[in-house]
């Protein structure tokens, strides 16, 4: 099994990269990637249907992990195909607050299932035999309306809740790559000028991206009201290095299994350096 879906994955890929490379619009482009991920879900199916789980774990492996990569493309693509159809004419206000609305409807899809969000992102498994088992149904447990409509031989209660949580991760970097490129380009007098004493960043980009959003969390630049984004980019004249996609990074710092690794080891650190001092 392993072998036929991390193939099938890897065209995919292939494939949606080809399709980024193309001078289209995002409307366009997000009509052709889910074309092909629905090919590659199609393909998916009718695999599944003819092979036999070799074990319980194996199946709940396969919907906890493998059918929610394939279904969270589709979900994604499918989005932002709606949401680009549907973003009003205007300026940055009107277009900012249609963008920032849709962000909102993020938050209150977590908010809706905060609890298996947590459990997800925890990576429990305690419940994994009723979330990711066929024919296990539950009514006691929070489920998608449309898993009652859907094939029972292709379908567990919960795969669909962890494509869509991949799902909006994404969505949420999109949308606010879409924010950033509303904003008008800041003037010469608000430009941000490296000092003449040279400090280069030679940790990893994680760590410092670790540090920023921590920083940000805090409010700890101008009272709380500087932008993430204005931070990273300060951080990056001053210490001299292209931090990249910070959205993008930061959601890849989430999925770790220690989030706040950098973070952590600075701390220890720290502690250990008074604790010898005081020796």
């Amino acid at each position: 099994m392993k072998n036929f879906t991390s193939n099938l994955e890897s065209e995919l890929n292939s494939r949606l990269h080809f399709i980024s490379l193309e001078n289209h619009k995002n409307i366009v482009l997000a009509e052709m990637s889910m074309k092909e991920c629905l090919e590659a879900l199609k393909k998916l199916k009718r695999f599944i249907l003819k092979y036999k789980f070799q074990s319980e774990t194996e199946e709940i492996e396969f919907f906890k992990y493998i059918k929610p990569h394939f279904l969270s493309k589709v979900i994604y693509f499918n989005k932002v195909y709606n949401i680009e159809m549907k973003r009003p004419s205007g300026g940055e206000q009107i277009v900012g607050k249609y963008l920032r609305d849709e962000l909102k409807k993020l938050k209150r899809y977590f908010n809706n299932n905060s609890d298996f969000y947590a459990y997800y992102r925890a990576q429990n498994t305690f419940m994994d035999y009723k979330y990711f088992v066929r024919g296990k149904l539950d009514m006691h447990l929070s489920i998608d309306t449309f898993v009652f409509e859907s094939d029972p031989k292709f379908t567990t209660s919960h795969d669909f809740k962890v494509a869509r949580i991949i799902a909006n991760d994404m969505l949420e970097v999109y949308l606010k790559e879409e924010l950033d490129r509303l904003k008008r380009t800041e003037p010469d007098e608000h430009k941000i000028f490296a000092p003449k004493v040279k400090l280069n960043w030679t940790d990893s980009k994680a760590s410092l991206i670790e540090l920023i959003y921590a920083l940000y969390n805090k409010g700890s630049f101008n009272n709380g009201q500087a932008d993430i984004k204005e931070i990273a980019k300060y951080f990056e004249v001053v210490f001299n290095t292209d931090l990249g996609d910070v959205y993008r990074s930061y959601l890849e710092i989430k999925n770790r299994n220690a989030r706040t690794k950098f973070l952590s080891g600075l701390q220890n650190l720290l502690n250990d350096k008074m604790n010898e001092s005081d020796a």
